[in-house]
């Protein structure tokens, strides 16, 4: 834990006389303390009882690890799309000695196998599109306990939206509506629930649907599916272009395997296929959201779904020894240097002799990595582009 090159802090929670201490990264929403959202939800859950706990959108893990502390929640899974968020429930699980925890990646809840919770809490995100939303409410309904509790809160300005879905769904009953300064907290049931029941509606990727973007390679354009709560939805982001564009400046060079690190909506990963038409492609990264969009896109402009691998972690480094031919990076917002060193040696060394990486994000973060390659020789630089942001070719060394 003291090497995790993510770390911001420890930060204190006190939950019904229990005191918890968490490990925060700075990548983690809310790192500075547990939100007031996440506090007025745990005050109202004080005398809820169940043994079955599923906390959705986990973050490192305040709501389900506070429960697992006090009461009667022995069993508690904790399920977060940030690959990130599910290492980080698992170290403060382990830190304060909590046993009957499960922490693991789940895009909404779709991997979530097991029904029959006592007790579904959700902190649920403001920006993630009324689609969404509605999903995150009701369905709810194929994972909880028959006479179990749904518990959640809201930003505010949702507060009317929700209440509304809430209302209008059949065999639905609202038990408790608590208002905080910022946040409105609503428990209810399921008047028939059917843990067992599968409803298409509720799974999949449709829900976070969209509209489409376009990807321009060699001066065609090609449409991608894009999702609410990825950014680029309508088109692609100058550090996305200048990716694409020194992907482009490379088309001749044969690959047959190449890596995809945050692929986001799947502009880079669509227009790889079209410009190498690799044998297999490998898509890496923090959120499922992004590798299941991407592979959508990937599978949808003609390249068959057994030639894509996924990983979804954190890092650049693949769990395998097959060699690499290319790796295209975007950078997210705020990548420390100490994040950057750790790309640039994992990237180097799983690329082969003669292979390429391509990073493009800020152009901060690129100079930085120029820096870097100063001390790590694997890697040469073989050209630069700039044009609100940057991207950076390498070679790795023969």
């Amino acid at each position: 834990m003291d090497a995790d090159i993510y770390f911001k802090q420890e930060i204190d929670l006190r939950h019904e006389g229990r005191s918890l201490r968490l490990r925060v990264a700075q990548d983690l929403f809310s790192s500075f303390q547990a939100d007031a959202g996440t506090r007025l939800l745990l005050r109202t859950l004080s005398r809820v009882e169940g043994e079955r706990v599923l906390d959705l959108g986990c973050g490192y893990g305040p709501l389900g690890l506070a429960l697992a502390a006090v009461g009667s929640h022995s069993d508690v899974h904790m399920v977060d799309r940030d690959a990130l968020a599910v290492e980080y429930s698992r170290q403060n699980a382990a830190l304060n000695g909590l046993g009957g925890v499960e922490a693991y990646g789940s895009l909404g809840f779709d991997d979530v196998a097991d029904p029959g919770f006592d007790l579904v809490v959700c902190n649920i995100p403001g920006k993630a599109g009324a689609p969404v939303i509605e999903h995150l409410l009701l369905g709810a309904e194929r994972h909880v306990a028959s006479g179990g509790l749904v518990a959640i809160v809201v930003v505010d300005a949702l507060a009317a939206a929700v209440e509304g879905t809430l209302n209008l769904a059949p065999d639905v009953e609202v038990v408790l509506k608590e208002e905080g300064a910022r946040h409105v907290v609503f428990h209810y049931r399921f008047l028939s629930s059917s843990p067992d029941m599968l409803d298409s509606g509720w799974h999949g990727l449709e829900v976070y649907q969209r509209g489409e973007g376009s990807v321009k390679v060699r001066g065609h354009d090609y449409l991608v599916d894009t999702a609410y709560g990825l950014p680029e939805f309508d088109t692609m982001a100058f550090t996305t272009g200048l990716l694409a564009a020194t992907l482009e400046g490379k088309h001749e060079e044969s690959v047959s395997r190449a890596l995809v690190v945050n692929p986001g909506q799947g502009h880079v990963p669509v227009a790889l296929l079209k410009l190498f038409q690799p044998d297999e492609v490998v898509l890496a990264g923090r959120d499922l959201l992004e590798l299941r969009y991407s592979r959508k896109n990937l599978v949808d402009s003609g390249l068959p779904e057994e030639r894509i691998s996924v990983a979804h972690q954190v890092g650049v480094l693949i769990d395998d020894d097959q060699p690499i031919d290319l790796i295209a990076v975007r950078l997210g917002g705020g990548d420390a240097p100490e994040v950057l060193e750790a790309l640039i040696g994992d990237a180097a060394s799983q690329v082969r002799s003669g292979g390429r990486v391509v990073v493009a994000g800020g152009s901060t973060a690129i100079a930085r990595i120029t820096k870097l390659l100063a001390r790590d020789k694997r890697l040469r630089v073989e050209g630069r582009r700039r044009k609100k942001g940057s991207a950076v070719l390498m070679m790795r060394a023969p």
